[in-house]
């Protein structure tokens, strides 16, 4: 999703005014509805800074990777609301009502209410709040990998990047079979949300396989987006750029063999 404005392009001691296309970015206030000890309950849980479109699938991910659902089926609804804003009617609010919510532990994030488009983990309160959340069980078998599948795989990420190839300003997270067909992808100005975005949208199609994919994001291999593959028990993640060191450590000591990373210049 982009908007148009007006550039000046400045070429050696000339410029001009041209129309460009910038993607958009706009908060989403997540909150959750559900039951506790006979009472509901109606609770703020984030606001986060990402592309509007596919908010489901966002919110769907983001529950799931933090945790604080076990399986997307314990969602019930997901409703948006609020004014409609901008050129395409816009709706920032959702509420998301649980129809399990007997593990439902809001207090275990300890987030402050922002999450910027870069940085999920940065609105993490506090140090304390960047435990490792993964699931119990890792995957037996990760799927064999040749090089050239590995090298192409950030290429054909790009290729399918509909968004990028208009604004060049978002990241993408793709979902790869083993021979290195795209499965899914999704796009977002911010990292952590394409990649929640993708796996809340595999995980309600029925499309996570781990003996058999791989996952790819446009950006650096950070601790948060490490952490989100490990609740897909996904075992190969590719990366375009270099990876921080507390993300090797995580993959490392979850039991996963891989950290593929490609430089891409």
């Amino acid at each position: 999703m982009h908007s148009k404005y007006k550039v000046n392009k400045f070429k050696s001691d000339t410029h001009e005014e041209k129309d460009d296309l910038i993607s958009i970015e706009e908060p989403l206030e997540i909150s959750l509805k559900f039951e506790k000890e006979n009472k509901t309950i109606t609770q703020l849980l984030s606001i986060t800074m990402r592309t509007p479109g596919q908010d489901e699938d966002l919110v769907r991910g983001f529950l799931y990777n933090e945790q604080i659902i076990k399986d997307i089926k314990h969602i019930s609804s997901i409703e948006k609301f609020g004014d409609k804003v901008g050129q395409y009617n816009i709706q920032n609010k959702i509420l998301v009502t649980l129809n399990d919510s007997s593990n439902v532990d809001i207090t275990k994030i300890k987030r402050d209410f922002l999450t910027n488009s870069s940085c999920g983990v940065c609105g993490k309160s506090s140090l304390d709040a960047l435990e490792v959340i993964k699931q119990d069980k890792t995957p037996k078998l990760e799927p064999k990998l040749n090089s050239k599948i590995i090298i192409s795989a950030p290429d054909i990420l790009r290729n399918n990047q509909t968004e990028f190839a208009q604004t060049g300003g978002i990241h993408a997270s793709g979902l790869f079979n083993k021979d290195g067909t795209l499965i899914n992808v999704k796009e977002d100005v911010g990292r952590h949300n394409a990649l929640d975005k993708l796996i809340g949208n595999a995980l309600i199609n029925g499309q996570i396989d781990p003996s058999n994919q791989f996952i790819t994001c446009s950006g650096r291999l950070n601790f948060e987006l490490i952490q989100k593959v490990l609740m897909t028990n996904i075992g190969i993640v590719i990366g375009v750029g270099m990876f921080i060191q507390i993300a090797k450590k995580l993959f490392k000591t979850n039991k996963h063999k891989d950290l593929s990373v490609k430089k891409h210049k």
